[in-house]
């Protein structure tokens, strides 16, 4: 199935390409979604009217990203939590908590957009988490899990 990308998307292809995917991919996520439309000849003529106006927003998204970049890579987290011996945590810190923390710090972010491919923080210590803003923009935040009190 040949469509055409309304946006950026990771591992496919930038706007205004013409892809093919698997046919249940495109109709049952792309296409919903409004990420993507079928590349007929009339599809591909109205997409090149409204071309410069979709670029004009893709990159209005890639500044507000990289604003929030900015702003999250000079916060630093202190998360309290319940430790046993050495170290460890009863429990664990996960995107939830660090979601949480970083929209009290003043920072808007969705728990979906934390990264953790180690899984959940079961550790005292510093930590580096990845957060994902947009296709082209990540960003890192140090986390500091401490003992609680």
């Amino acid at each position: 199935m040949e469509i055409i990308l309304l946006e950026k998307i990771a591992n496919l292809g930038d706007l205004g390409g013409i892809v093919n995917v698997r046919s249940g991919f495109g109709r049952n996520y792309l296409i919903p979604q409004g990420k993507a439309k079928m590349a007929t000849k009339e599809n591909v003529a109205e997409f090149e009217t409204i071309r410069a106006e979709l670029e004009k927003t893709a990159n209005e998204a890639i500044a507000t990203a990289e604003a929030r970049r900015t702003q999250l890579e000079e916060i630093v987290l202190t998360i309290p939590a319940q430790t046993g011996g050495e170290g460890k945590l009863f429990g664990s810190v996960s995107n939830i908590e660090i979601a949480d923390a970083i929209n009290a710090a003043g920072v808007e972010v969705e728990r979906r957009e934390i990264r953790m491919p180690d899984g959940p923080l079961r550790q005292i210590g510093e930590h580096e988490v990845g957060i994902h803003l947009h296709t082209d923009v990540d960003a890192t935040v140090k986390v500091i899990i401490v003992e609680a009190e």
